[in-house]
């Protein structure tokens, strides 16, 4: 192309030249554009990939929309970009005409070549390749982790993995590929992790570090495990080996380490505690030396049985030195580890480096002033000089940098996260020998009392450990001349770093991680639990703590909390560097080992892959013998197995063998929560369950159901897009329902054709059908539109419809004033009761025998014929009692005049009209003869006598709410069950106006919309409560029984248990019940069964676990009940308005149990504390046979088991005292006189303390005229003898008594408190009954030898221990790093 030079000196196109690139360019683009066109006009084969590789991804679908000609392989690469898979490391299955093929990815076959249809879905599914999952392809695949990092920065990441896809995550979290196969996959690193078993980091890193330690490796893999000598479960050393052999030739990205745990002796509480990582180092070198040390097998290694400490260990000299005479005491001591201090104690700047902290280390200390050592040669006390030296380094150094402290001005442990560096390799030379003193040279004389110590000079060190060089496999490097030490390589004294484990977090809790170099290609990896990743230098420069910049003594505050805590070393000697050892040069046991877990790997992988293929599905089945109850399962079947395997495994399953032939049997898509028949499955019952459940899910959304038939009848096809109908069939003749029977109708069908339907099902006549639509509970819709479809009425998958044929005239009536909306109303409301009725009721045969006291025998002969009789008289009753109350409400209606009551258990719901309604005394006298006849009869029948006697009619009674379970132990009896009651005549009330029915509503207002009055009436049940009661009255202001003398539905029949509790005299009833009644309704209601009026008994609802709680609010319904609820009645009197039941408590101060229950009382509002004491004192002679005088006891708050305010007799309750539901006090009996007179007064429990007799003297109440500490101090004194200048006290802790333990009282609370009132922090006593300790300050404690304090210290445990008392309040303590050798800990039997 020719170019021209512009103006500026520029080349730049000719004119001709332009416009002919322009041509050019316009060309092509018409081109490409045309080849667009093409493309959108071929067809499309749309393909829809389901991933099964993986349980993660098998309910994540692909799509592809491809052009029809695109090749197979070209399928399979986009497939793979798609997914985030390796090309050519999955397989693709492809359905067609109900069988899955494999498609060849070599083919060069379109699309529409190999059968695919354009238009259409095609399903396909990805799949292992020869049974191993499909890589995940790396970033430069193109499905890289949108953090945007490269692979290089991943690498380097280091420290706890960061949340939510920030920076740093890998991969596997942040990339939009994510896969289940990764976290199953071997990382990148060619190393494999360890599992968190929950806070096991510290484990974690510890394992690694010591995997990658080519000797101890090594050493584990040549000791060998003898299976005959020990359990291998419990073997530590043989799970370590299993667990490294796991680490190196395992394929999986990270493996478990509860296997090494339960060789610890830990179980799974372990795994959540946290510790620190040198102390598990010591406890597992430990178990490690004493596992190995019962074996024999050093001829596989000489350093096996003392492995840890030929590898580890090192020595140095502790030793004092005088400076006058140069006599030297010393001792040897070994070690594992050597601690540095990060800061001295007291200094505000940290050390620097590990080489200032080592120094720091064996820096000698001089010993002057008041320090001065005692020497012996010299007699005297002189200055000397204290230190340590170095005499031995183990091969494997290792460094703990004490970062974790105490800080006394918080009281509170500290984590230092000071920068401290560390170097790569790290020369010990110059710690060797930090003094050079010229002291002369003097005789040597030895400490006594230890085994390695002595005294000597310092040339006669070398030749005392010249003969541990033979033994000792570290470094020798005693005190020699300085000729040897010349002579010494430099390199025997540097050491190499290896390991570095890190700790990230506070002195409250952290994460450790480990940062280890790997001896075979000298790179740095980080191991992070199940992560390993390449690290770099610089990452491990980070680890050295610190922050930038300098903030002074706090500066540990700011600093970054990942830092290292320790460190490891290896010395660096070619002769003695070990390599890890090959697979090929395993051990033949290690090989075989290696075997055995290849095995054990491979069988897991197998059992990983049936999992993934296998469906999990609800299953149900109706069984025909088993309580005809829904049973419900779950099945688990292969994918590949057919329908008709899967029905037999069901069959199997729901144990229907022998019960109905599996030929009678099917599996239906069943919906659970409609109870819905989804549809069948004809004709398939050799396709693959894989292919009809929609392949292999985490969950479904439908069900299985295993239907059964009888051998005569034949299975009904469900087909898709029926609806279920539950028809019950109505009799109003007989005011019965039927049980439901079960039909399909589609949603199109007509309310004829839908009848006509019902019709052939039920053999009723759809002529005179009527059809009634439960909507939503009790939400009843009348279907007479002839044309409607069953969905414009609002029909779904599953429906409950009643339905009623006959010519009776009630179908001329309004629906909501029909009896066919009544009955259906009454069935909607209608539930089930159990009620358990009193054993010692006054109609049973016991009580009567009782009574009479003639013999057993005898009365057990006629006690058929009266129990007989007074069930006849309580039948008779009732129907009276009926009848009676339809009287009241005859015409009300046309169709209620013409119903039948004595073939009825409906009461009418309509009130009568006031010309119709009858004379109310007239009525109320002939139900009060009535049930005064009834009365006679009763008493006729049982014997006589059963209302006349109250003590006989009683003999105990129950108590209430909390107390049937807190305080089981004892029983009472209300002394006025019948003394304060008011009985009512009548048990039906005939009050003129419209009848006032449960929740407030009126009889008219029941009649129309239910739902909105159902909610009009529980807001009218809070509004008419009580308020100022635990409870609802019976009686209005003038006295008179307030229960309605209308009646909903109540039908009661005898009832026999299943389980035999209703024997011995225990009687039930089964009760069918509106539960629009009241409480009080039903009581009134249950009175002939319980043979005594409403206010004489109690109900308790029963709950789980057999909690029973009173029933007490009488003007609420009992809508909170449901079907099958349990009722238990109780004797004993009802409370009446004002009215609160409270227990009593005896309060013995002195006594080991200071709360003992007595009785139960009554206690009403405007009562006074006097009168109530009245009433109290014949309950405490009968029950407790406490005969007291008034003036001689008192009652008094209880708060807990804690005293408090004192009552006095003029106090009135609900006035100066409130009282609640279920109230509790304290009864005290009184030494004399009651000294409280005033509220102004304070009584304080006092207990003195005796150092000098190492006792608590008894508790004395001191009654204080004011909240002076002087006044209080001034009392003590008196009583006491006490000065008042030596007189202290103290205020107690806990619950009462505040028992403590005489060895920590004298040290454990806060004496003399600097306050002058003691209203005031810290003693806050405000209130009567708090405990106050008081002692000599003079009285110093009571020597003890060691065998009196601990025989005191066992007393004091067996005492605090009975009490309950023993109440700790030192910090949460760390449980204790323990591995146990014998497998496990052994128990304490009288361990709490």
């Amino acid at each position: 192309m020719e170019m021209v030079p512009s103006e500026e000196n520029q080349l730049v196109l000719k004119e001709g030249m332009f416009w002919s690139c322009r041509q050019s360019i316009f060309v092509e683009m018409k081109k490409r554009f045309s080849q667009i066109e093409n493309a959108a006009e071929e067809p499309r084969v749309l393909c829809i990939v389901q991933d099964t590789t993986n349980a993660k991804t098998v309910n994540e679908r692909l799509t592809l929309n491809l052009p029809a000609s695109t090749t197979l392989p070209k399928l399979f690469e986009d497939v793979a970009h798609k997914a985030g898979y390796v090309n050519g490391t999955f397989d693709l299955a492809w359905r067609k005409t109900g069988d899955m093929g494999s498609l060849d990815p070599s083919s060069e076959m379109s699309l529409t070549e190999s059968g695919f249809e354009p238009g259409k879905r095609n399903f396909l599914q990805l799949t292992d390749k020869d049974g191993e999952q499909p890589l995940i392809a790396s970033d430069e695949s193109g499905t890289a982790s949108s953090s945007g990092l490269d692979d290089s920065s991943q690498e380097r990441f280091i420290g706890p993995l960061p949340r939510d896809g920030t920076v740093g995550c890998s991969s596997d979290y942040s990339s939009p590929s994510y896969s289940y196969s990764s976290i199953l996959n071997k990382s990148d690193t060619g190393y494999v992790g360890l599992v968190n078993q929950a806070m096991t980091c510290y484990l974690n890193s510890l394992l690694q570090t010591l995997f990658m330690t080519p000797e101890f490796r090594n050493a584990l893999y040549n000791w060998e495990f003898e299976e005959s000598e020990e359990d291998p479960v419990t073997s530590i050393p043989y799970q370590l080996q299993r667990l490294f052999l796991l680490l190196q030739t395992s394929k999986k990205r990270a493996i478990e380490t509860t296997d090494v745990t339960r060789s610890f002796g830990w179980d799974s509480s372990e795994a959540w505690q946290q510790h620190d990582v040198q102390e598990l180092c010591r406890v597992m070198f430990d178990a490690l030396e004493q596992k190995w040390k019962q074996t024999e097998q050093q001829q596989f290694s000489p350093l096996t049985a003392d492995l840890i400490n030929q590898l580890y260990q090192g020595k140095l000299k502790d030793y004092v030195r005088c400076l006058e005479c140069g006599y030297e005491s010393w001792r040897i001591d070994t070690y594992l580890d050597i601690p540095l201090v990060i800061r001295p104690f007291g200094a505000s700047q940290a050390y620097g480096s590990v080489e200032e902290a080592l120094q720091a280390f064996v820096q000698p200390e001089t010993l002057d002033g008041a320090n001065q050592y005692f020497c012996e040669r010299c007699k005297k006390k002189c200055d000397a000089r204290k230190g340590l030296r170095f005499l031995h380094f183990p091969y494997l150094l290792t460094l703990q940098l004490k970062r974790f402290d105490f800080d006394y001005t918080t009281m509170h442990r500290i984590k230092l996260n000071d920068r401290m560096s560390f170097p790569e390799e790290l020369d010990m030379g110059p710690f060797i020998d930090v003094e050079d003193e010229k002291s002369p040279q003097t005789e040597s004389c030895t400490d006594s009392g230890a085994e390695n110590e002595g005294s000597c000079h310092s040339d006669q060190m070398s030749n005392d450990f010249s003969a541990d060089d033979g033994v000792d496999e570290g470094i020798c490097l005693d005190s020699a001349s300085s000729t040897e030490r010349v002579l010494k390589p430099k390199s025997s004294l540097t050491f190499e770093l290896f390991s570095v484990m890190v700790h990230s977090g506070s002195a409250a809790g952290g994460h450790y991680y480990a940062c280890i170099k790997s001896f075979s290609d000298g790179q740095w990896y980080s191991f992070n639990d199940q992560h390993v990743s390449k690290i770099t230098q610089e990452d491990i420069r980070k680890t050295y703590g610190g922050s930038s910049g300098s903030r002074g003594y706090y500066s540990s505050a700011f600093a970054s909390s990942t830092n290292a805590y320790m460190l490891i070393y290896r010395l660096k000697d070619p002769s003695r560097n070990a390599k890890y050892l090959d697979c090929d040069d395993f051990p033949e046991h290690i090989k075989h080992l290696v075997q055995r877990e290849k095995e054990s790997e491979e069988q897991e992988k197998r059992q990983r892959e049936i999992e993934r293929n296998t469906c999990k599905i609800k299953l149900f089945c109706m069984h025909p013998v088993k309580m005809m109850a829904m049973m419900e399962n779950k099945l688990e079947v292969h994918k590949d197995k057919t329908l008709r395997e899967a029905t037999e495994m069901a069959y199997k399953l729901m144990e229907l063998d022998g019960v109905v032939p599996l030929d009678c049997c099917r599996l239906v898509k069943y919906d659970e929560f409609h109870e819905y028949l989804e549809r069948s499955y004809e004709g398939e019952e050799d396709t693959p369950m894989g292919l009809l459940l929609g392949g292999v899910k985490s969950s479904y959304m439908f069900d299985l159901l295993l239907e059964t038939r009888r051998p005569e009848q034949v299975f009904q096809p469900y087909k898709p897009g029926e609806v279920m109908v539950k028809v019950h069939v109505v009799d109003l003749k007989t005011d019965t329902v039927a049980p439901p029977v079960s039909i399909r109708a589609y949603l199109n069908q007509s309310i004829t054709e839908f009848k006509q339907l019902i019709a052939q099902a039920t053999e009723l006549s759809a002529e005179t059908m009527r059809v009634v639509l439960e909507r939503c509970y009790n939400d009843l819709r009348l279907l007479y539109v002839p044309n409607k479809t069953l969905k414009a009425e609002g029909f779904f998958r599953s429906n409950k419809v009643f339905v009623e044929s006959s010519e009776s005239p009630d179908h001329q009536v309004t629906f909501t004033d029909s009896l066919l909306w009544k009955l259906l109303d009454r069935h909607g409301n209608t539930i089930r009761l159990f009620v358990s009725l009193p054993v010692q009721s006054p109609g049973t045969n016991r009580t009567i025998c009782q009574k009479v006291g003639g013999d057993p025998e005898e009365c057990s002969e006629g006690s058929k014929v009266n129990r007989n009789s007074v069930e006849t008289i309580l039948e008779e009753s009732t129907e009276k009692l009926k009848n009676l109350s339809l009287q009241q409400q005859q015409g009300s209606s046309t169709s209620d005049s013409q119903k039948s009551s004595d073939t009825s258990d409906f009461e009418h719901i309509e009130s009568p009209s006031p010309s119709q309604e009858p004379d109310s005394s007239s009525v109320s006298a002939v139900v009060a003869v009535d049930n005064r006849e009834l009365e006679n009869r009763i008493r006729v029948a049982s014997g006589g006598g059963a209302y006349s006697d109250p003590e006989t009619q009683f003999p105990g009674e129950e108590r209430s709410d909390s107390e049937v379970n807190n305080d089981r132990s004892t029983s009472s009896v209300d002394s006025d069950i019948l003394s304060s009651s008011h009985s009512s005549d009548t048990l039906c009330n005939a009050d003129s106006g419209p009848i006032q029915l449960a929740n407030g509503l009126d009889s008219h207002s029941i009649t129309s919309s239910r739902r909105s009055k159902a909610n009009e009436g529980k807001k009218e049940t809070w509004d008419t409560a009580e308020e100022d009661s635990g409870t609802d009255s019976e009686y209005d202001e003038n006295g008179k029984s307030k229960a309605e003398s209308y009646y909903l539905y109540f039908r009661a029949e005898p009832y026999a248990q299943e389980d035999g509790s209703g024997e011995g005299g225990q009687k039930c009833v089964l009760v069918h019940v509106d539960k629009r009644i009241t409480l009080s309704a039903f009581k009134q209601n249950l009175e002939p069964f319980v043979g005594v009026t409403s206010t004489q008994f109690k109900v308790f609802r029963v709950y789980a676990n057999n909690q029973e709680f009173e029933s007490v609010r009488l003007n609420e319904t009992l809508s909170s009940f449901s079907d099958d609820n349990k009722i238990t009645i109780r004797l004993g009197r009802a409370l009446k308005k004002g009215e609160y039941r409270v227990k009593v408590y005896q309060l013995l101060v002195n006594d080991a149990e200071p709360c003992k229950f007595l009785v139960d009382t009554v206690f009403a509002k405007g009562m006074t504390v006097k009168q109530s004491k009245e009433e109290l004192m014949p309950q405490l002679k009968d029950q407790c046979k406490l005969d007291l005088n008034i003036d001689k006891f008192r009652l008094r708050k209880k708060t807990w088991k804690n005293p408090g305010t004192v009552f006095l007799d003029y106090h009135v309750y609900e006035e100066d005292i409130n009282i609640s539901s279920n109230w509790e006090v304290f009864l005290e009996v009184l030494d004399g006189p009651e000294k409280m007179k005033s509220m102004s007064q304070l009584a304080v429990l006092t207990r003195r303390w005796t150092p000098a007799q190492m006792k608590l003297e008894p508790f004395r109440e001191v009654v204080l005229e004011s909240s002076s500490v002087e006044e209080l101090k001034e009392k003590l004194s008196e009583i006491s003898g006490v000065p008042l200048e030596n007189l202290e006290f103290a205020k107690g802790r806990g619950t009462f008594p505040c028992d403590i333990s005489v060895l920590e009282i004298h040290q454990d609370l806060d004496w003399n408190p600097k306050v002058s009132t003691l209203n005031v922090w810290p003693l806050y006593i405000c209130d009567d009954g708090a405990v106050v300790f008081y002692r000599d300050s003079t009285e110093e404690p009571m020597e003890q030898s060691e065998d009196e304090r601990n025989e005191l210290m066992k007393r004091e445990s067996s005492r605090l221990l009975k009490t309950g008392h023993r109440v700790s309040y030192s910090p949460r303590k760390e449980k204790a790093l323990k591995i146990y050798l014998d497998g496990g800990p052994v128990k304490d039997p009288g361990q709490d």
